[in-house]
């Protein structure tokens, strides 16, 4: 519901830790104070605000099929990227994806950050990760440290400003690491964005490789509902589920709403992983649509609800281990009620969440 009735309630709680860049004209370098990392970073609220506005995502991967098959049996790489055939990123050998014309960086990727007009930034985050151990392993130190470039500007070095997660187990070696880049977003707004230099490895294994970002950005705009904007994120294998409970939150009648989602390793085709929402008084609704089924919602896609859909280069329907979706919550909501609780679990798929953002209707 519209209200433009009043002072906007909005609260805004961000860590306390330093920012994580502060950006010069020119490819101006990064600095953060130092990090360390953790094998399992509990989900926590990072940013939560009550406002006339939303979230926008932007996101891609940074890894997939060669498209020269090492091997007869694989299925073929085209086919895969476009989702045409079942497939998965251990079936391939992979490689790099690398859009820039920049001989320095051996992996960068686009996509769109899409606010509606008069829209102001209250909060900017990227996270990125992927796995280290692959046909090849690489350097964990390397974890903090990326690539970014506003629309139409020049990369700027950016480092994590937080604890890394960061956990070996099952022949993978996975990270996640986040830094605040509200700033830089708020200068330079809409567009296509460009993320290099993501720690992640190429070549062939068993568990394989995987990677990309995700560029959460929560705006206020006088002409959207009143809603409760909620981020949280953190790290850990989702045999543990990934749980986020708007405490004190009232959903009211007919809400609308939507919940994003940041996670690792999804196999297309693997049931037993899902997201649910409930409140306190009802029995847990399974989220999904078309493109994300609801016993297999990590299933490598980067998918919003809504007939607009962000850019991004490249644009591969499956991304193979990579998610970053967004879920209208549509007659979840329909009966209201308090609590809202967003739970992500795999069941069978060796996954790792990241994080987890919500834009609810309050009024």
């Amino acid at each position: 519901m519209r209200n433009p009735l009043g002072p906007l309630l909005c609260r805004a709680s961000v860590s306390a830790l330093a920012l994580a860049a502060i950006w010069a004209p020119g490819a101006a370098r990064a600095t953060a104070p130092p990090a360390g990392e953790s094998p399992r970073i509990p989900f926590a609220e990072r940013y939560h605000a009550v406002l006339h506005g939303g979230f926008a995502r932007a996101a891609n991967a940074t890894v997939s099929c060669r498209t020269t098959n090492a091997a007869p049996s694989e299925p073929p790489c085209a086919a895969a990227r476009e989702g045409r055939v079942p497939a998965v990123n251990g079936n391939f050998d992979m490689f790099y994806v690398d859009v820039d014309d920049d001989p320095n960086t051996y992996n960068s990727s686009r996509a769109e950050v899409l606010l509606p007009a008069g829209s102001r930034v209250t909060y900017a985050r990227l996270y990125w990760g992927g796995n280290l151990l692959a046909g090849e392993q690489k350097p964990a130190k390397d974890d903090r440290r990326v690539l970014i470039a506003e629309p139409g500007g020049q990369y700027k070095e950016l480092l994590a400003d937080t604890v890394v997660g960061h956990r070996v187990g099952g022949g993978a070696d996975a990270f996640q690491a986040s830094a605040d880049v509200t700033r830089l977003v708020r200068s330079s707004g809409s567009g296509l964005w460009t993320v290099g230099q993501v720690n992640t490895a190429m070549g062939k294994s068993g568990p394989g490789a995987w990677g990309g970002w995700t560029l959460v950005v929560a705006y206020e705009n006088p002409a959207e509902p009143l809603r409760a904007l909620s981020l949280w994120d953190g790290f850990d294998s989702l045999g543990t589920p990934a749980e986020v409970r708007l405490n004190g939150l009232h959903v009211p009648r007919g809400a609308g709403g939507r919940v994003g989602l940041v996670a690792y390793n999804g196999d297309r085709g693997t049931a037993g992983d899902s997201l649910t929402y409930a409140t306190a008084d009802q029995t847990p609704l399974p989220l999904g649509d078309p493109a994300d089924p609801a016993d297999d919602v990590l299933n490598s896609t980067i998918n919003d609800p809504g007939p607009v859909s962000a850019r991004r280069e490249p644009a591969y329907a499956n991304t193979l281990g990579y998610d970053s979706d967004v879920f209208d919550l549509g007659t979840g909501l329909a009966q209201g009620g308090d609590q809202p609780t967003f739970r992500l679990v795999s069941q069978r798929d060796a996954a790792w969440a990241g994080a987890l953002f919500a834009a609810v209707d309050v009024q």
